[in-house]
């Protein structure tokens, strides 16, 4: 119930992604022909808040960006990731957020793009993060064997923390998605956390800055709202990516932008934020990345057999 093919993820983005961006005809396509130099840039996320403030977290990346191309840079809020892939594929989306899922999925897909970095949470720390398996703190459960038959709240099937790496764990734990639990797909990691901590799920999945840092400093929970009982392996870190398609010269700005002022030392020194909000979505900055730094996302994939990992490749 859960598997998505290219052709469905096409449906579901035209109908998904904002109306300025809602252009999934031949028109979007023509676009990708020839190399794109656009007065304006769109930058898009994955959705990991139902927040309306996606500019305003992104905020010293995406001024620093303009900075540094002399392009508008437009902010784009996706509904879900499907939205996120058509909208590179098609030539609606410029620069984009992946997790390593959905950029994996995307690649396989046949998107042209490349990766630009892999989001830090601090400075010098590795590019990589965790999925969480969260209960209330008086649950019973204790383990994720105990997930089974349980109502359990999920992110999104092209999450990587909100959906691969947990269904890998549960079939390890010989628990299969699609009958031994009751799934709910939440949409945003937020949204995910916040269904656990509300009651509407037994347990759920969702990456672990969001547990330990985001909903609580925005007093979505509180501290010892939700307990861990499950920790994935370290993730590889989520990459922004850039169309192929894009003029050369253009490409490359924005190439070497993220190389070495996407972080939060930067943007602090050049007047892009103030102490208190120079991280972007909870992280420091990037590090390099390229296409094979998510092979390891790709070998999950080939424990779950999820289509989406595999359409196209």
């Amino acid at each position: 119930m859960f598997k998505i093919s290219r052709r469905l993820l096409a449906v579901l983005a035209c109908a998904a992604l904002p109306l300025g961006l809602t252009a999934c005809g031949p028109s979007a396509a023509t676009e990708q022909g020839g190399a794109r130099n656009p007065d304006e840039l769109v930058f898009a996320s994955i959705p990991s808040e139902d927040s309306t403030s996606l500019e305003q977290e992104f905020r010293p990346l995406i001024d620093m960006l303009a900075k540094e191309t002399g392009k508008k840079i437009r902010v784009e809020k996706a509904t879900d990731y499907a939205a996120v892939i058509e909208g590179q594929r098609t030539g609606k989306i410029d620069i984009a957020m992946y997790g390593p899922l959905s950029y994996v999925v995307a690649k396989n897909s046949g998107v042209r793009i490349s990766p630009l970095g892999a989001q830090v949470e601090t400075k010098g720390g590795a590019p990589g993060y965790r999925s969480y398996g969260v209960v209330k703190p008086d649950s019973p459960i204790q383990r994720i064997e105990d997930f089974r038959g349980k109502q359990v709240c999920f992110v999104d099937p092209n999450s990587t923390s909100g959906y691969l790496y947990p269904k890998a764990a549960l079939q390890k734990a010989g628990i299969d998605v699609e009958h031994d639990v009751k799934p709910v797909l939440a949409g945003g990691h937020d949204a995910s956390a916040l269904g656990v901590a509300s009651g509407q799920c037994d347990a759920g999945f969702a990456y672990d800055t969001m547990v330990d840092k985001l909903l609580p400093e925005k007093g979505g929970i509180k501290p010892g709202d939700l307990r861990v009982v499950w920790r994935s392996e370290l993730i590889p870190g989520s990459p922004a990516a850039i169309s192929d398609d894009l003029d050369p010269a253009l490409k490359d700005k924005v190439v070497e932008a993220f190389k070495t002022k996407a972080n939060a030392d930067y943007f602090k020194a050049n007047g892009f934020c103030t102490a208190d909000d120079c991280e972007v979505g909870g992280y420091w900055g990037f590090v390099p990345a390229d296409d094979a730094t998510f092979n390891s996302v790709r070998d999950v994939c080939g424990i779950t057999r999820d289509k989406q990992c595999t359409e196209g490749s």
